[in-house]
């Protein structure tokens, strides 16, 4: 019998190359998605679409945590505040939402100690977007200590948070998705949520400079893509 795991899929390009990622790995895929009233809800629906490409759509697990978007505090949730255009910069983005990778490790822990699973994947990049604090190691590594320390699970058996990405470029992710045949055309990264990608956003422009540097092109559509990105 296969072991579980958990994977925190949003939708998008990283947690989808961890849902390859660990189906490569020999694990039972039990994928988890958050509804936070973000901005870029599309993601929900590509999750799905995800989970189904993959086999696991019927236990896929979808949970609303709406409750982020009235904490505000991010362009992501708060419709009054613009998403930052024209290049990431290394301070922390206003895209940056309050505890969230706190929240959904939390929720995510709970789940996997539910289903029984001991690893739970999750799609954290420290190198590209180091902007956000609940990216780096050094969280992943105090999460893991306490969800131990704070499950039932975690006193008999140790809950393993994987983070396959944390160390890689999204070029390094692209690459080692395509080599998994990952279907990066479900997935979705752009801020805005549209049907078409800006191409101008802080995730758009990793994701296009990712794909150049592997010189793949984005299976995706985009209104419009930066000459020095085509």
């Amino acid at each position: 019998m296969e072991e579980k795991a958990v994977i925190v899929l949003s939708g998008g390009l990283d947690s989808t190359t961890c849902m390859g990622i660990a189906r490569e790995e020999g694990f039972a895929l039990y994928p988890i998605t958050f509804y936070y009233n973000q901005r870029h809800g599309r993601e929900v629906e590509q999750a799905k679409k995800i989970a189904q490409h993959y086999g696991v759509g019927h236990r896929h697990k979808i949970v609303n945590v709406s409750f982020l978007g009235e904490i505000g505090g991010s362009a992501l949730t708060d419709q009054t505040m613009e998403v930052r255009t024209g290049g990431v910069e290394g301070d922390i983005p206003d895209t940056y939402v309050p505890a969230r990778n706190l929240i959904f490790l939390s929720l995510a822990s709970a789940y996997a100690e539910v289903i029984g699973a001991r690893r739970i994947y999750t799609g954290v990049s420290a190198v590209d977007y180091s902007g956000y604090p609940d990216c780096r190691p050094e969280f992943i590594r105090s999460f893991s200590e306490t969800v131990n320390l704070a499950t039932k699970m975690g006193v008999s058996e140790k809950i393993e948070i994987r983070t396959p990405l944390i160390h890689l470029s999204k070029a390094e992710t692209i690459k080692r998705g395509l080599e998994l045949n990952v279907p990066y055309e479900l997935t979705t990264s752009c801020y805005l949520g549209g049907e078409e990608a800006c191409g101008e956003c802080d995730s758009c422009l990793l994701r296009l400079k990712g794909f150049k540097e592997n010189n793949v092109t984005d299976p995706i559509a985009y209104k419009k893509i930066p000459e020095q990105l085509r």
